[in-house]
């Protein structure tokens, strides 16, 4: 076993080569990781693809000027800066034509970094006499080929880019989640927006080196999208990306070795299935969690058919198999339903029966009186009787109170559906001690009268007089108030929502 395992995975680690790519590429994936994450926070993705493409610009122009003025090749400082300047020039032409044109700016970057990118292979092939840099490399990279420049450079960028991360990780993580709250206390937002770009930069042409072009956006977002996945907190993610990161380079690398295949390719494709195993089975926001969720999830609109069942079945020791012969709904999936709706506090049960609680009372009863509301609305627009009951079962699921108070005024607060079943009385704005209109009460209700809304409709009542409701009369269309003298006083509907009152009983 001791002998499999050293030959598997011991003897590459006595390998140079191997070793320095699995420092290197661990160092890199470590600080792509961290600024990832500030990246995919700020959905700037795209922009760190058009800042490695736009790299090999400044990349050509810094080989060549290094060249020409004093005969050096391949001087790493010197593509550096170059690279550093490309990305700065890119970022501020895709600023400016953003804001002098009309187009967004996700267009902009498409826009400008395929130009930057053709104007670099452009120079480079008018210069190909003095520039001698391998393209393919450049895009696909080689990381089982790291030289000791690129190994300093690694280090020298992951120093750099961590020690600004962590001196300003309280401004960067503001900046990423409230913009405007920054602004507002003082933060120049602005100027933390090119901090991050430039690190952006730096660790791209870290990257590129060993992972390509292509590949180092993907070591960019992969890790940190697989971490913005199992934690809500920056500084978790944050780790969690750099080990994500890390763990992309050693598998990939082994992966690359086992099948004789590129390793920035190996690591990237290790890096994307380790994102797609989180996806599908992270704790909170993986697929499986969130289908489990849904699985337990009893759709609202049976709980609210199983609210009304019980209610017309009498409210009290209903059974159960009563309430899905009620509803035609299998009997399993009633049972769970209950379940959920004993734990939310709307039915008792008791052996076999269920029971109306309180707050199961006045929920079912803001069912009955959206379905009663709903038959009317739809038999005052014409719809034939046969038809109402089922479509009102439909549109009673809603039943929020703005929507239901403005059917009952537009019907003129009816008492009795097309069926002649009672409408249960607006309970909500109506309970003793409220201020209402009187056009909400029913009849036998004593209120107060605290204010005339409308001065200029002639109402026969004044403030702090005693009334009670009689029976509407005009089928529903005129109200009955009764003063305390035995008067009675006929009101239309647009006088009695006029009249507020305080209810008394």
């Amino acid at each position: 076993m001791t002998d499999w395992l050293y030959q598997t995975f011991g003897i590459h680690l006595t390998q140079t080569y191997f070793l320095k790519a699995l420092i290197g590429g661990s160092i890199v994936a470590c600080v792509c990781g961290v600024v990832g994450c500030l990246v995919i926070l700020r959905r700037m993705a795209f922009l760190g693809d058009a800042l490695s493409h736009a790299m090999i610009a400044g990349v050509v122009c810094g080989y060549l000027f290094m060249k020409l003025a004093f005969g050096i090749e391949a001087n790493a400082p010197a593509m550096l800066i170059g690279s550093i300047i490309a990305a700065g020039i890119t970022v501020a032409l895709i600023g400016f034509v953003s804001k002098a044109s009309r187009l967004k700016e996700d267009t902009v970057i498409g826009i400008m970094y395929c130009g930057i990118f053709a104007l670099g292979i452009v120079i480079l092939s008018i210069f190909q006499k003095h520039v001698h840099i391998d393209i393919m490399h450049f895009i696909m990279g080689d990381i089982l080929g790291i030289g000791d420049s690129d190994m300093w450079l690694t280090v020298i960028v992951a120093v750099i880019v961590l020690t600004v991360i962590i001196l300003f990780f309280r401004f960067f993580q503001i900046t990423s989640f409230d913009p405007i709250m920054a602004a507002s206390i003082g933060i120049p937002v602005l100027l933390f927006d090119y901090i991050l770009t430039t690190c952006m930069s730096f660790v791209v042409v870290s990257a590129v080196s060993m992972v390509g072009v292509i590949l180092s956006v993907g070591l960019l977002i992969t890790p940190a999208a697989t971490a913005y996945l199992l934690t809500d907190r920056l500084n978790r993610m944050m780790i969690i990306a750099a080990i994500s990161g890390v763990t992309s380079v050693i598998g990939g690398l082994y992966l690359s070795v086992w099948l004789n295949a590129a390793g920035g390719v190996s690591i990237m494709l290790f890096c994307t299935l380790q994102f797609i195993a989180v996806l599908i089975f992270a704790p909170r926001y993986g697929l499986m969690a969130d289908w489990l969720r849904r699985k337990r999830l009893v759709p609202q609109q049976l709980l609210e058919d199983i609210l009304r069942s019980v209610h017309k079945l009498g409210g009290e020791n209903v059974p159960i198999s009563n309430i899905a012969n009620s509803i035609k709904v299998e009997l399993g999936k009633v049972k769970k339903a209950i379940t959920s709706m004993i734990s939310e506090g709307l039915l008792d049960k008791q052996n076999s029966q269920v029971t109306l609680t309180g707050k199961g009372q006045l929920h079912s009863k803001r069912m009955m009186r959206s379905h009663r509301l709903w038959e009317s609305y739809l038999k005052h627009v014409g719809m034939e009787m046969e038809k109402i009951h089922d479509q009102a079962e439909q549109l009673e699921h809603i039943h929020d109170e703005e929507t239901v108070d403005y059917i009952d005024d537009k019907l003129g607060h009816p008492t009795k559906d097309p069926h002649g079943e009672e409408i249960p009385e607006d309970f909500i704005h109506t309970p003793k001690g409220e201020i209402a209109p009187v056009s909400l009460l029913r009849t036998g209700r004593h209120a107060e009268i605290q204010r005339i809304k409308d001065n200029t409709i002639d109402i026969q009542l004044t403030p702090g007089e005693m009334i009670s409701l009689g029976e509407r009369q005009d089928n529903g269309a005129t109200w009955v108030v009764i003063r305390e003298d035995g008067e009675q006083i006929y009101l239309n509907h647009k006088q009695a929502d006029a009249i507020l009152v305080k209810t008394i009983d």
